[in-house]
């Protein structure tokens, strides 16, 4: 049976964008434009993930967020925004969200994050995501710090970004463009080696000193974090 989803999106494009190429990868989907019918659709019908911009007409994300969960509903909830600072993250996995996705976005990516929502069966609300682990490597997403083997490493705010996005796809090959699209938001040339220098930067940083290496090039391809087997 396809899995049904949830999308309330107020920007039709960008709705268009997210129904059409989710409906290729076999979902069931129902749109609302708006705060009050998502809400509506999202009370009245079982949905397997919810996919909810944060700023809509009618009642904001975080109110439909908010009464969806006193609802009771525990469909897994990904959040969509331009908000894009550490504050607004954590306020939106604190609320009640599963996951948090800042636009532009990278459809891959939504794609991937729907999947693994699903696959976790609904466990929104009651624990929302606060940490992202690679081995002995974790970044605390409340207290934006990140440590490995209990060491404390201090990273630049682009490099912390791109550390997020690495942990968000463990043991998963990404390419340049994909961390372009995703860490830098499309503002620069694919030609560019700005991802080569900052990987490099990041490298030194989490694996220099330490028992074993977890970020890794994959020529031809572009970078994987994990544990090499």
């Amino acid at each position: 049976m396809a899995n049904r989803i949830l999308l309330i999106e107020d920007d039709r494009s960008t709705a268009d964008y997210i129904a059409n190429g989710l409906r290729e990868e076999g979902f069931l989907i129902d749109h609302a434009a708006n705060g009050r019918d998502g809400l509506f659709h999202a009370t009245d019908g079982t949905y397997d993930c919810i996919i909810l911009d944060r700023m809509l007409p009618g009642m904001d994300g975080m109110s439909v967020l908010a009464a969806i969960r006193a609802a009771g509903i525990e469909s897994p909830v990904l959040i969509l925004s331009a908000l894009s600072s550490p504050e607004d993250r954590v306020a939106g996995l604190t609320s009640g969200s599963d996951d948090y996705l800042t636009k532009p976005f990278v459809f891959a990516e939504l794609l991937a994050r729907v999947r693994l929502l699903i696959r976790r069966g609904g466990t929104t609300g009651s624990v929302p995501q606060t940490k992202l682990v690679c081995d002995d490597l974790e970044m605390d997403l409340l207290a934006h710090r990140v440590r490995r083997a209990g060491k404390p490493i201090d990273l630049q705010p682009r490099e912390y970004r791109l550390l997020e996005y690495l942990l968000q796809h463990v043991d998963q090959v990404v390419t340049r463009t994909m961390l372009l699209e995703g860490v830098w938001d499309f503002h620069f040339d694919p030609n560019t080696n700005v991802t080569d220098v900052h990987i490099s930067r990041l490298r030194k940083k989490i694996d220099e000193g330490f028992a074993r290496p977890l970020l890794h090039t994959v020529r031809g391809s572009g970078y994987k974090l994990g544990v090499e087997k």
